[in-house]
């Protein structure tokens, strides 16, 4: 090979098709590690759709996306601040795989049996039964779209779209990505009651 060549073939590995190659291999193998735990590829009902907009519907987290995708989008927010400040010298290029990994990582530990009990007990999600594959790819996906619109809007927007995003997912569901953690974290009584309607 020429130098010419090599130096082409190194500038797609070291920048424009390798990130994204590192996107793809992530995925597959999230999808097969979620298959491996025994979530289903798409919802038992035997349909896909693209979108469910009932939070509390048995098609919740069996379809692509839901309510809850927005929380995902949140945790792409979440991923591009915190990659900002603990790897500030990480190639830009490849802060993105790198959230996508975080996000991955996420959905195959809330796919397991522990997880799924530990909603069913500390949250209003009596019925939860875990997440399709589909599903968890599209929770991967609006993760990494949350991620590039917060490198779009900068420190100061994406906290105050964050903050919004919060509030009108409190009113219209309930929930939010804030209310998770702390009934995950902190069960309470009072708050699954309020979120259960009662």
């Amino acid at each position: 090979m020429d130098e010419a060549s090599t130096r082409a073939g190194r500038g797609v590995w070291s920048g424009g098709a390798a990130p994204w190659l590192a996107v793809a291999g992530v995925l597959a193998a999230t999808a097969v590690a979620l298959r491996l735990e025994g979530r289903l590829w798409v919802c038992a009902c035997g349909r896909l759709l693209p979108w469910v907009g009932d939070a509390w519907a048995p098609d919740t987290s069996q379809h692509l996306f839901d309510p809850y995708s927005f929380t995902h989008v949140l945790h792409g927010f979440a991923f591009a601040g915190l990659l900002a400040l603990v790897a500030p010298r990480a190639a830009r290029r490849w802060r993105l795989p790198l959230a996508v990994a975080l996000e991955a990582a996420w959905e195959v530990l809330e796919n397991t049996e522990y997880v799924i009990n530990r909603y069913r007990e500390a949250t209003a999600a009596l019925g939860y039964a875990g997440d399709t594959v589909v599903n968890s790819l599209g929770d991967v996906a609006a993760c990494a779209a949350g991620f590039l619109l917060a490198r779009r809007l900068g420190a100061v927007r994406t906290l105050l779209v964050f903050l919004l995003t919060e509030v009108v997912l409190l009113l219209w569901i309930r929930d939010s990505l804030l209310l998770n953690i702390l009934l995950l974290v902190y069960p309470s009584e009072t708050l699954r009651a309020w979120q259960a309607g009662r």
